[in-house]
């Protein structure tokens, strides 16, 4: 009468009980969503410019940073490559309604679309991307 049942483990504490460290558990659903097509400003503003250029290829993820205290410009994004290295900020004219999406915590990001050397300017062509 009075038998140990063994508990019968589903879903969640299933895979709080596994010893299986290869689950693949179910992600949430996210996606880049192309927003625009700018270029990067104040190139010429930084240091080594001429030797980070040829490290930058079409199609490079660039990461978006606030810089709200910015002297010159309180919707400031600055514009950092892989090795975290500032390579320059979005346009003043085009960071408003990023600066705001930003501020409310969405990510947003930069890819590479071409780079072009013009003299001591380069000018980098980037595609604004909301990962959402």
């Amino acid at each position: 009468m009075n038998e140990i049942k063994p508990i019968v483990c589903n879903g969640l504490l299933n895979v709080i009980h596994s010893k299986d460290t290869n689950l693949s558990l179910k992600q949430p659903f996210s996606r880049d969503i192309f927003l625009f097509e700018t270029h990067i400003a104040g190139t010429t503003h930084i240091d080594d410019i001429e030797m980070i250029a040829p490290q930058l290829n079409e199609g490079d993820r660039l990461n978006f940073f606030r810089e709200p205290d910015n002297t010159y410009d309180k919707n400031a994004i600055v514009i950092k490559n892989n090795q975290n290295r500032k390579i320059g900020y979005v346009p003043k004219a085009d960071n408003i309604i990023f600066s705001r999406l930003m501020d409310a915590g969405k990510l947003l990001f930069g890819k590479i679309i071409d780079v072009e050397e013009r003299g001591r300017w380069i000018q980098i062509k980037i595609g604004i991307y909301l990962n959402d």
